[in-house]
């Protein structure tokens, strides 16, 4: 036992650190740093560019499940764009079929679009459908947290800024009274720069925790295998 917690602990060591880097940069970014004006509470109005923290740790996860190497790297590139295109398909066509509050638009092209998800999985090993499925979901999860644009009329907000938060007709529907409230293009956008960045942490862990095992006196394919 003592023996499989020392081989973990560089791994361990170096994701917790690298998380605690993307938490801290990724919160500061979206309510400190890039921001559209100054709520009053402390914190400011996310820009319509945020950086998603925890679409992030998905792709992370995705990184690792496809087996942590540079093919893995490839493969959650490419699946964060795919399932994450996919997702801006939603949000454009769903809304021509059937707005607020009809879901059956949203229910319908779901069904299409992972029906082709899963039919592109006779291209070659290089696409990984699971991971598509995760970065789709992020971003429709998203699309729903933001207030639906499209969708909803405005849903999105119109203005970003705090005056027009302060009026029903342009704070739009997202989280938070429509603090969240996002354009539909901006989601995608977003989203997709959080997934790819979730890709390269993974990366990065495995090299920091080559590093931390070489300066315990332990070979780095060991450390990432444990």
């Amino acid at each position: 036992m003592l023996q499989r917690i020392r081989g973990a602990l560089p791994l361990s060591l170096a994701i917790a650190l690298l998380a605690f880097a993307w938490v801290e940069v990724s919160l500061n970014f979206t309510f400190h740093w890039v921001t559209s004006g100054d709520l009053g509470v402390g914190l400011e109005l996310p820009s319509n560019l945020q950086l998603i923290t925890p679409a992030a740790f998905i792709a992370w996860a995705v990184f690792f499940a496809a087996g942590a190497d540079s093919a893995a790297f490839a493969k959650t590139v490419v699946s964060s764009i795919v399932g994450a295109t996919a997702a801006l398909l939603l949000m454009l066509i769903s809304p021509k079929l059937a707005e607020l509050p009809d879901f059956w638009s949203i229910a319908l092209v779901i069904g299409v679009l992972v029906f082709a998800a899963v039919m592109l999985t006779v291209t070659g090993d290089g696409y990984y459908v699971p991971g598509v499925f995760v970065a789709f979901a992020a971003v429709v999860f998203w699309w729903f947290a933001t207030g639906l644009d499209g969708w909803a009329v405005n849903g999105g907000g119109v203005g970003n800024s705090v005056a027009a938060l302060g009026k029903p007709e342009t704070a739009g529907t997202g989280a938070f009274g429509g603090v969240f409230s996002t354009p539909v293009e901006w989601v995608y956008i977003s989203s997709l720069v959080s997934l790819v960045c979730g890709s390269l942490l993974g990366v990065a862990s495995v090299r920091l925790a080559g590093a931390l095992g070489f300066l315990a006196g332990k070979p780095a394919a060991e450390t990432v295998d444990a």
